[in-house]
């Protein structure tokens, strides 16, 4: 196994735009709420689950709600129950309006050594619109006092193609993240999930979202700036400057196996074709579960052949290095052009070869849901 996944399903208040699993925090949850992952970690061991892991990501909700001395109590258990590798990649996920110095301090010295910071955006007016509970400044601030800490792997989450959004903006948004100079930039035009308060915001016409030309042309912006200040734009929405791309996340578009603890949380095993699980995303089912020491997870898919190829050529064509076809003749004894044929030939406008690699261009991953549809 290369990769574990924590979920922490806790929000101050939830995000109008969110579809993750995520309840109001509560500080008697907060602090129950590591013993679950660790009993749910030793059930995980017990039944077949192994390491050692390379990347360890506590993802949410909202992890920077939990104490740097509870990171630390899991990453012990981790290393105990799995073994951590020598220079395991250890993210944590954070909102600037739950840390502080001396939080930020903690979670370093605990030996977390990648940070996700949630700013969204250097705006007060669309910070408030996305319903964060931070401000521009206390964005900032929460990244100046992270490199104080001594972290000097950062990634920033910028959302573009917001309601009434201009291009000014955005290009402000640009230079005050670039100011800063992360590592890493994670950039996602907003989307109006189904069943999300924003969702019903916009079916009301309450709000807006920019139309197509908007999106694209925002898309491109982000793209033209982030590449022609030296950071790589590896996947669809993912920038990074040299050596830094994300470990974890690299690990699920190359499909490789990674356990998911926690209510919510998805595991990934590469037995066979392939095997995916969930953990239902209701807390008192998983607490109630790892009491009785029963199966915390369900099994979501098995994979056959046909549906490994396409999940391959589906997670390989949002990243720049493409699809190999020495890795599908490995796997699969065919070749992307062997396998679909007609595909290849639609999308051909928008693919690039790169040796032995298959890649969709910036412009291809804007029509990426319609062009993949042919792959799957």
């Amino acid at each position: 196994m290369s990769g574990l996944y924590l979920h922490i399903p806790f929000c101050r208040r939830k995000c109008p735009y969110c579809d993750f699993f995520s309840i109001t925090a509560t500080d008697s949850l907060v602090e129950a709420y590591p013993k679950l992952l660790i009993q749910h970690l030793a059930w995980a061991t017990e039944h077949g689950w192994s390491g050692p892991v390379d990347s360890v990501y506590f993802g949410g909700g909202t992890p920077s709600l939990l104490k740097p001395e509870a990171i630390a109590c899991m990453l012990q258990a981790i290393n105990q129950r799995l073994g951590l590798a020598e220079d395991t990649e250890i993210t944590l996920e954070a909102n600037p309006g739950t840390v502080s110095q001396h939080s930020l301090a903690g979670y370093r010295s605990v030996g977390v050594n990648r940070l996700s910071l949630g700013l969204q955006s250097c705006n007060d007016d669309h910070l408030t619109l996305l319903g964060r509970v931070h401000n521009r400044q206390q964005g900032i601030d929460a990244f100046n006092w992270a490199r104080e800490a001594g972290f000097d792997n950062i990634s920033l989450d910028l959302m573009f193609a917001l309601p009434g959004q201009t291009t000014a903006e955005l290009e402000e948004d640009l230079r005050t993240y670039l100011e800063l100079g992360p590592e890493h930039l994670s950039c996602y035009g907003l989307t109006a999930e189904p069943a999300t308060p924003l969702q019903q915001r916009i079916i009301t016409g309450e709000l807006t979202l920019p139309d197509e030309e908007f999106y694209a042309d925002a898309f491109m912006l982000v793209h033209e700036q982030l590449t022609a200040t030296g950071y790589e734009h590896y996947e669809i929405a993912n920038y990074a400057r040299n050596g830094y791309a994300s470990r974890h996340n690299l690990g699920y578009w190359k499909r490789h196996p990674y356990l998911g603890i926690g209510a919510g949380a998805h595991s990934f095993q590469d037995i066979q074709w392939g095997r995916r699980w969930d953990v239902p995303p209701d807390l008192s089912t998983y607490r109630q579960a790892l009491h009785d020491w029963q199966e915390p997870m369900r099994c979501l898919e098995t994979f056959d052949r046909q549906g490994a190829l396409s999940e391959t050529i589906y997670l390989a064509l949002r990243t720049a290095e493409g699809v190999s076809d020495i890795n599908l003749q490995r796997q699969f004894k065919t070749t992307l052009q062997e396998a679909f044929p007609e595909a290849v030939e639609k999308a051909s406008p928008w693919l690039c070869r790169k040796g032995d690699c298959t890649a969709m261009t910036p412009a291809g991953w804007l029509l990426f849901d319609h062009l993949i549809q042919a792959f799957l």
